[in-house]
């Protein structure tokens, strides 16, 4: 099993898995115990024509700011804890939904909260390529999307008996194994540091909880949904 680390586009036709840990790839799968379906798109405007079409929950952020005239911006924990009778979210943030767009393999979302998880999940649908790919931010490498990667990488060997890891890989593991170290980065990154002056401490926090859900996304057919066991 090929198995290799890579930024914003993914080199696998085979499995992928969409890292961005700040704050996307927790949103989306902390939302899957609120909603059935997550639709992301890629501007508030398509997002507010969506809405129309679907009588549905808006979420967003840019900036890493709650839209004008959502419902609720880009908070793992907000939209976890969202009362709605809506099933379906419409999702557009700055990085992650970004990436979805141009991927071509069997997608999967991955963070800390589900490393584990979507770790297990890609090696059983992977037949000979598994890619991590970090989302990064506004087209730069991003810290935390490392870190985060790493931990998701650690277990996506301890579930496969041979792989061959690209040397990006191997460094984001040994990375991610010093956790105190990996928690004092997620504070200290260019997006930790913006979401703490925009009061949003709570939320890295929570995206860098280790494995505190088995929930995994997959997206097909532009629509993100739990894989089922």
């Amino acid at each position: 099993m090929k198995v290799t680390l890579s930024f914003e586009k993914t080199s696998s036709a085979d499995v992928s898995i969409m890292v961005d840990a700040l704050r996307a790839s927790t949103t989306i799968t902390l939302a899957l115990n609120n909603f059935n379906r997550i639709i992301p798109c890629f501007t508030p405007e398509e997002a507010f024509k969506l809405k129309e079409k679907y009588d549905c929950v808006i979420a967003g952020e840019r900036g890493g700011e709650m839209i004008e005239g959502f419902d609720i911006g880009n908070s793992p924990q907000n939209v976890e804890k969202y009362e709605t009778d809506k099933d379906t979210l419409i999702l557009t943030t700055s990085n992650g939904t970004r990436i979805l767009e141009n991927m071509n393999s069997t997608v999967l979302v991955g963070g800390m909260v589900n490393a584990k998880a979507v770790g297990k999940k890609s090696t059983l649908l992977a037949k000979d390529h598994i890619d991590v790919v970090m989302a990064g931010v506004k087209g730069n490498f991003a810290l935390e999307d490392f870190l985060a990667s790493g931990e998701i990488l650690y277990w996506i060997c301890q579930y496969s008996d041979e792989y061959e890891l690209n040397d990006y890989a191997k460094a984001a593991i040994l990375a991610s194994r010093d956790y105190e170290a990996l928690k004092e980065g997620f504070y200290n990154c260019r997006s930790g540091k913006r979401l703490k002056r925009l009061n949003h401490e709570k939320d890295i926090e929570c995206c860098f909880s280790k494995n505190i859900t088995t929930n995994v996304a997959i997206y097909e057919n532009n629509e993100l949904k739990l894989i089922k066991d």
